[in-house]
């Protein structure tokens, strides 16, 4: 498949997945989706920062669907929770989310970054290793991870999981720059 040929059924799998209630093709499954592959490989490959967001949107619609009704409620409130800047009750609901689909990287991540807020950056760390154990090529997560070490004063730590988001995602929003700061700190070598 072409690069443009799949930057469009993206855009249109991603339009028509606007919503919570999905039916398009590209939102059946989470991290395991067999059409994870091909959009990493392009992202890493992206030309442009529209084609980069494109296939980003498309990626982060298929971690965070959910087949099971009860879990996808659950993730949802989490959600709603965060952009209500209630980290305690999101916490609560990507706890649960985390015991009832283990498997689900993005109940882990999610869970991850409501920890990070609230300061917990040991806890965070771990739920980071989850995500990043079920879904090596999480961005979001290596990014977060970044953030994580630079909170703790781990310079090295932070370039080399920036450097790692990038590598999966060549145009992820505040990554590059943080990483050509740590790298001029660094005299060029993380440690």
């Amino acid at each position: 498949m072409t690069r443009k040929t799949l930057v469009a059924l993206v855009l249109a799998g991603w339009m028509a997945c606007a919503g919570w209630a999905c039916t398009a093709p590209l939102c059946l499954a989470d991290q395991k989706d067999s059409r994870l592959p091909e959009l990493f490989e392009h992202l890493g490959q992206a030309q442009t920062l529209r084609e980069a967001l494109l296939l980003e949107s498309a990626v982060w619609q298929i971690w965070g669907e959910i087949e099971d009704d009860d879990i996808a409620f659950l993730y949802r409130r989490g959600v709603e929770a965060m952009s209500a800047d209630r980290p305690d009750d999101a916490l609560g609901f990507f706890t649960e989310v985390t015991k009832r689909a283990p498997d689900f990287a993005e109940g882990w991540n999610k869970r991850a970054t409501v920890l990070y807020i609230m300061g917990d950056f040991a806890a965070s760390v771990i739920d980071v290793e989850h995500t990043l154990a079920l879904e090596p090529k999480h961005f979001g997560a290596l990014s977060g991870l970044g953030m994580i070490n630079l909170q703790l004063g781990r310079d090295a730590a932070a370039l080399r999981a920036f450097d790692a988001a990038l590598k999966v995602h060549p145009f992820l929003s505040g990554a590059r720059q943080r990483a050509k700061e740590l790298r001029d700190k660094l005299g060029g070598k993380p440690t």
